[in-house]
C-alpha cells in the first residue's frame, strides 16, 4: 500500500499531527468536542484523573478518566472549517500508522459527542434548555468536497431544506445523527433538527448595519419547518459537518445544544455558564 505523502498528512517535528499537536495514544475512543477553549477545563474538571493536556492555536485537548471511562475533550473553535480539520486529524490519529503513513488494516470507530451552544427558533424552547440534534442541515460547503452519498430520508430532507434558502445560491445537505448514540444518550431533552451555518451574522439571519433581505426571509421560514414531525429547533455552526464527516469515516456522532438565545423572543440567557454547566453534567452522567 502506498504511503500518504508528507504534503497531505502533515506531522510536527515530534511526530504529532499538525494542527492538533497530538499523538495517537493521547486520545480516547470517545471524544467530546466543544467550541470554546475555556469549556475544555469545565468538562475535564469533572475527571477523576487527567493524563493529557495539549494546546495548539484554538485546539485544546484534555484526556482523562471519569468513573473508569477514558474520555477526550477537544476545543474545535468556531465553524465547519475547523471541524474539517479536527475530525480528519482525530481519525488519522486513530486509523493511520503515523510512522509508515499507511491506513491501519482494522479501522477504529470513534464516538463524537458535541457539547455546543446555540440559539432556538421557537418561543417554547426557552433559554438554558437542552436540544439534541436528530438531524443536521448544513448551509456550508464542506461536504461538497467529499464523496458524500445521502440516504433516502436525507435526500428528502435536503430537498425540503432548499426552500429555506430563498436566494438559491446555497445547496443544503442533510445528515442524521448516530441512531445508537441517540437512543443511548437522549432522554427527556427536546429532539430537533439543527441548522448549521457558515457564519454568525448574515448566514443566521442577523442584520446589524447591512440590510439583508434574504437572511431575514430565511429566518421567517425556519420556525415552521418540520420533517417527520421533528421541528427545526436551532441554529449553530458545527453539527452537520461533524455528522457528515463522522459518517464518511465510519464514526458515530451526536450533538447536544445548550440554548443560550431565543431568536423568537429576542432573549439571551442572563447566566450562560449555568446552561453550559447543566449540559456538561447531564452528558457526562450518561456517558459514564
Amino acid at each position: 500500500m502506498k504511503s500518504i505523502p508528507a504534503s497531505e498528512l502533515i506531522l510536527n517535528k515530534d511526530g504529532s499531527i499538525y494542527h492538533l499537536n497530538l499523538h495517537p495514544d493521547q486520545i480516547a475512543d470517545t471524544i467530546i468536542t466543544v467550541g470554546d477553549p475555556k469549556r475544555v477545563s469545565m468538562v475535564s474538571n469533572h475527571f477523576d484523573r487527567l493524563e493529557v493536556t495539549v494546546r495548539k492555536r484554538e485546539f485544546i485537548t484534555h484526556t482523562g478518566e471519569i468513573g473508569g471511562k477514558r474520555l477526550t475533550v477537544l476545543s474545535t473553535g468556531i465553524g465547519p472549517d475547523n471541524i474539517d480539520i479536527a475530525i480528519n486529524e482525530l481519525d488519522a490519529l486513530a486509523n493511520i500508522d503515523l510512522t509508515t503513513r499507511q491506513p491501519k488494516a482494522e479501522p477504529i470507530s470513534l464516538k463524537f459527542i458535541r457539547m455546543g451552544t446555540s440559539g432556538s427558533l421557537h418561543p417554547d424552547i426557552p433559554v438554558e434548555s437542552l436540544v439534541v440534534s436528530a438531524y443536521g442541515i448544513g448551509l456550508d460547503n464542506v461536504m461538497r468536497f467529499y464523496p458524500w452519498e445521502p440516504e433516502d430520508e436525507e435526500k428528502e430532507l435536503e430537498a425540503m431544506a432548499q426552500k429555506l434558502v430563498p436566494s438559491g445560491k446555497v445547496h443544503p445537505y442533510a445528515v442524521k445523527a448516530s441512531s445508537s448514540l441517540l437512543d443511548t444518550l437522549r432522554k427527556e431533552e427536546t429532539l430537533g433538527i439543527t441548522l448549521t451555518s457558515p457564519g454568525f451574522y448574515g448566514p443566521q439571519g442577523r442584520s446589524l448595519r447591512m440590510d439583508n433581505p434574504h437572511a431575514a426571509q430565511m429566518l421567517e421560514l425556519l420556525p415552521s419547518f418540520r420533517f417527520k414531525g421533528i421541528p427545526l429547533t436551532n441554529v449553530e455552526m458545527e453539527t452537520s459537518a461533524i455528522y457528515g464527516l463522522s459518517r464518511l469515516l465510519g464514526h458515530e456522532a451526536l450533538s447536544f445544544n445548550a440554548i443560550l438565545a431565543n431568536r423568537a423572543l429576542q432573549e439571551f440567557s442572563p447566566k450562560p455558564k449555568r446552561a453550559v454547566r447543566k449540559m456538561i453534567k447531564t452528558v457526562l452522567e450518561r456517558l459514564v
